[in-house]
């Protein structure tokens, strides 16, 4: 069996940031750049080429961090937040 894929190219089996075909400084989408944080900068497409889905991953994250923190807040002092309930009810 006989093929014509060339395997010499360096380029080919390397990560796509580093590919002179991707690396032209140009802006990627929000779906690009979660398909390569998910793929260690292997596929800048394995989520395909739907912009919501960037939109809905940096969403969750942006909520991720929020509600985090405002937990964190809120009860790292415990002791006060009893007491504000205690006022409240």
């Amino acid at each position: 069996m006989r093929t014509d894929f060339e395997f010499r190219n360096p380029a080919l089996l390397g990560p796509v940031v580093f590919r002179p075909s991707f690396n032209q400084f140009e802006t990627i989408t929000a779906t690009q750049a979660w398909s390569l944080f998910f793929t260690a900068s292997q596929e800048d497409n394995a989520l395909g080429y739907n912009p919501e889905i960037g939109r809905f991953l940096n969403g969750a994250l942006f909520a991720l961090v929020f509600f985090g923190g405002a937990w964190t807040l809120l009860f790292k002092n415990s002791y006060l937040v009893w007491q504000l309930l205690q006022q409240l009810g």
